[in-house]
Formats: structure tokens, C-alpha cells, sequence
């Protein structure tokens, strides 16, 4: 064993190196980091807080509809009749805990123009096939939906497989078409607003929008939580955005028939990842992405959501930045590979130095250590640190708090979001792990350039899958939990305000028929 000498000896010694002028840069750069983090998280929540003010602001002037629309006039027949007609492709695989609430919230839209759904799977052995097939028939009469087989991907991701043959099947009247993953859930409003930004700015390329994770508990839970966070400020301008999710993409049908850009072979051949070929397209061809303040969705994660998931999707996460499709979306995926890398073990090494001052002054207050200097220095920058840590969580706090208002509003029938639920404790553990992870997973993908994805291996060659091998194994997401099947009452039932709503509209549009 090591001697009480030896011990004081080491610790001497690493109380002083996080004492010198390149540690005191490390612990002042991850101040600095909380700081900026703690501001971006100010800033989107006073986006999201003045959507908040408009629609209370609505609701007390008289307009209960608010959660649809500020402006009740566009709610009138003489404006629903002249809407556009939309396709919502949503491709699926495998059936997880939240699937069928989520695919409710979808096709019970409140949008009052013609709507098709697609729902696109690779075979008909897929879990997901019949969970559609039974909450269509459920529906059956109310919404136009289908279920559409897309086969087995052969030379790109499955998702964006059946994402391309949904396109294919859409109506050909569709002026726009909105991708949906099957973990987003909607609000009654969601298409209405983004169809109306579409309508309103016909130079926008893409709408999208972002989730607002709601952990189950789990370390696992939390961590994809803050990895969501730091990104959720991209998502909050109320406007231009530079960022794309591709769980909620609204764009033109017409630029997917004529492939604009050639963004649909940019995706068929070699794609693995939706929203980071089109970002790169739009980059390119300097086209407008635009995300609306209130395209923020809940989306509860899985009960039984493992750290082993919450890593296979971090390792998801990282693979992306090793697909491209062009020279310069190649430099822009390496500067965000290595500003992320450097910025997570920049956050993460302060509180490692942290842990030394701290041991430094436990060993002075209870034992002999000579250097009183280096350990009055160390508790000044662990306090710094403690005080900026404070801020960021408040901050983080505070914009979840936000957001999870804006969706209550969004959504008046739905149970109420809590932000009791949350464990403010495990939020600054899954801030460490996660970041410490982040850079191990980023540079495993660099070097291995494989990725396992609900039980098929994409091969990359020059940022393009050039192999895909396939194996038995467990299918869906790895956020959605295997689940049974749920009851099958319906979401509006018949006395039920939105329900009123909903038979309202389609009074409207019932004298129009509408082919699939």
C-alpha cells in the first residue's frame, strides 16, 4: 500500500499542475462554457415565453382556439377551404412504449385541409405493421391513412428508404409533404402552424422543429436529455435556423418530385442520415431552414431506457458526422466534430481539477500540508466553478420549465407535463458522463466507420453507405422500449372539445373527395 507520504506527495503535486497558468486556462474556458450555455438557454426561453404571452394574450381577448391559431379569423370556412393539401410520411420500425399515443396525436391533426397519412414500413413482419393496420381501422371513415410496405433498403439507411417511397406514394395534388419520426408527439395544432409559416414565406426550404425530452429515470434517460439541450438553443429563434431535426421536416412536395438539388438521389444513394443531407443541401444551395416557436414536442422516453441504449444512440449520434455528401459538407462535419470534442473534455475537465482542490483542502483542514497558498487558490476557482455550474442549471431549469408550459398550452387535452418529474441531481451527472462520452463515441466512429442501427450494420466508404449487412435481432428505436400493444380507445372520444373540433372540419371538407 501506498504510505500517508507518498499520498500528500502525489496530491501536492497535482494540487500545484491544476494550479498553473494552462489549468487555470482549463478551469476558466469551462466557466465560460456553463456561462455561454446558461445565456443560449436565456435566450430560448424568451422565445419560447413570448409564443407563451401571445396565445394567453389570445385566450383572454376570446379566442379559445387559441392552441390552433392566435388569429381566429383563419379559422373561418372561407380560410380552411383554401388550404393546401399536406402529406405526413411517417416512416416506422418496430413498435416501442409510446408509438400508438404518438401516431394518435398524428392523424388526429386539427389542421383543416385535406391531410393523407402514410404510414411506411419495411415488410409486413415488422411489429409496427399491424399496430398501424389496427389504429387505421380504429379510425377507419376519419382520416385518410395507409400503411405502405417499402421493402428492404439496398443503398441507403432503412429510414430514409421509407421516407423516399412514402414521397412516391403521396397524392399527387400534396403541395407539401411532412416527415414525421415515430416519436414525436404532435400537437392539434402542429400542422396548422407549420403549414401556415409555409404558406406565409414560400422561400423556405424546410420547417422543422425539436423535442423536449421527458426522462423516465434512468441515468440513460437524463443523459440524452442534456445531450438535447445544448441543442435545443439552434431550434429557438422563433425563425432561420441553420439546425435541422429530422423527426419534424415540412417541405415542398414539388422538390422531392423534380429532385431539386438532387437532394432525392443526394438521399437514395449512399444516404444514412435524413436531416444531415438535406442541412448539408440547404447549406449549398443557400436555401432557408426555419423552425416555429411553437414546434416544440413532447417526447416521453423509454421506462426501461438502459445506459447500453443511451449509448447505442449516442454512438448513433456521432456516426452522422462521418456521412457527407460533398467536399464541404465533409469540412463542416470534421469542424463540428472537433469544436464538439474539444468543448465536452473542455466542460468536463474543470471538474476533475475540482475534485483535486477539493481533496487538496480536505487534506489541510484534517492533516498537515504545507502549501496554504495553492489550496486558498484551488477553493476559489471550485467556487467559481459551483457558481456558474448553478446558473447553467437554473438556466436549463428554466427553459425546460418553459417549454413544458408552451406544450401544456399546445395541447389543453392532454394529462399536464410536470417539471417535478425531474432530478435536477441526475441532470448534472448525465451533463459529466455525457460530455466525457461524447468525444470516446466521436472518435470510435471515425475509426471503425460501422454503424449497428435496430439490428442492421451500415458500412460508410467516402461518406456514403457503400455495404449493409443485416441480422436478427431487436427492432425499433433504441429511446422506444418493446411494448404490448396499448388499449385502443380512442383519442377524441365523442364529447370530447377537440372531438367537437375535429367532426367540425371535416363537416366542411365532406362534400370533397380526395383519392389516395
Amino acid at each position: 500500500m501506498l504510505s500517508i507520504e507518498t499520498l500528500d506527495s502525489v496530491l501536492a503535486f497535482a494540487g500545484k499542475a491544476c494550479c498553473s497558468g494552462i489549468a487555470i486556462f482549463i478551469q476558466i474556458q469551462g466557466c465560460l462554457i456553463c456561462l455561454v450555455l446558461a445565456l443560449g438557454w436565456v435566450f430560448a426561453a424568451y422565445v419560447r415565453n413570448r409564443e407563451i404571452r401571445r396565445i394567453k394574450n389570445a385566450i383572454k381577448g376570446g379566442n379559445h382556439f387559441a392552441f390552433l391559431t392566435t388569429d381566429i379569423s383563419n379559422l373561418e370556412h372561407s380560410a380552411q377551404v383554401n388550404l393546401p393539401k399536406v402529406s405526413v410520411v411517417m416512416p416506422l420500425k418496430g413498435f416501442g412504449e409510446h408509438n400508438l399515443r404518438n401516431w394518435r396525436s398524428q392523424i388526429t391533426s386539427l389542421y383543416g385541409g385535406p391531410l393523407e397519412f402514410l404510414f411506411v414500413v419495411e415488410s409486413r413482419d415488422d411489429p409496427a405493421y399491424h399496430a398501424a393496420s389496427q389504429l387505421i381501422l380504429d379510425f377507419k371513415g376519419t382520416v385518410d391513412a395507409k400503411v405502405i410496405v417499402a421493402g428492404l433498403s439496398t443503398t441507403c439507411s432503412q429510414k430514409i428508404h421509407n421516407q423516399l417511397a412514402g414521397v412516391e406514394m403521396m397524392h399527387k395534388d400534396s403541395k407539401y409533404v411532412l416527415f414525421l419520426d415515430d416519436d414525436v408527439r404532435l400537437h392539434p395544432g402542429s400542422i396548422v402552424a407549420l403549414t401556415a409559416e409555409m404558406e406565409k414565406n414560400p422561400k423556405i426550404f424546410i420547417q422543422t422543429g425539436y423535442p423536449l425530452d421527458l426522462p423516465s429515470g434512468s441515468l440513460g434517460s437524463y443523459c440524452i436529455y442534456e445531450y438535447h439541450m445544448p441543442c435545443s438553443m439552434g431550434f429557438a429563434t422563433g425563425g432561420k435556423t441553420f439546425f435541422l431535426w429530422g423527426g419534424c421536416m415540412m417541405m415542398h412536395a414539388d422538390d422531392f418530385r423534380n429532385d431539386r438539388y438532387g437532394m432525392v438521389s443526394g438521399l437514395r444513394y449512399g444516404g444514412y442520415s435524413d436531416d444531415m443531407t438535406l442541412a448539408a443541401v440547404a447549406g449549398a444551395n443557400k436555401r432557408l431552414i426555419t423552425s416555429p416557436p411553437v414546434a416544440v414536442f413532447p417526447h416521453p422516453l423509454a421506462t426501461n431506457l438502459s445506459f447500453l441504449k443511451y449509448w447505442n444512440y449516442l454512438r448513433k449520434q456521432t456516426f452522422v458526422l462521418e456521412s457527407y455528401i460533398s467536399k464541404v459538407n465533409w469540412w463542416m462535419n470534421r469542424a463540428l466534430f472537433s469544436s464538439h470534442c474539444y468543448l465536452s473534455w473542455g466542460f468536463v475537465a474543470p471538474y476533475v481539477m475540482a475534485l483535486v482542490h477539493i481533496a487538496v483542502a480536505l487534506r489541510a483542514r484534517f492533516g498537515d500540508y504545507p502549501d496554504q497558498q495553492t489550496c486558498d487558490h484551488g477553493l476559489r476557482f471550485v467556487g467559481f466553478l459551483a457558481t456558474c455550474t448553478i446558473m447553467e442549471l437554473i438556466s436549463m431549469w428554466n427553459l425546460t420549465k418553459v417549454e413544458i408550459e408552451l406544450c401544456n398550452l399546445l395541447s389543453p387535452e392532454e394529462p399536464p407535463v410536470l417539471l417535478d418529474s425531474y432530478n435536477w441531481g441526475l441532470v448534472f451527472i448525465a451533463m459529466l458522463v455525457d460530455n466525457f462520452l461524447y468525444p470516446i463515441s466521436a472518435i470510435r466512429s471515425l475509426f471503425t466507420q460501422h454503424i449497428n442501427w435496430s439490428g442492421v450494420r451500415y458500412h460508410l466508404r467516402d461518406g456514403k453507405i457503400h455495404k449493409i449487412e443485416r441480422h436478427s435481432g431487436t427492432r425499433g428505436t433504441d429511446t422506444g422500449a418493446r411494448h404490448h400493444q396499448h388499449g385502443r380507445r380512442s383519442f377524441l372520444s365523442k364529447g370530447s372539445f377537440l372531438g367537437l373540433l375535429k367532426r367540425t372540419f371535416a363537416q366542411w371538407h365532406q362534400p370533397k373527395k380526395f383519392d389516395g
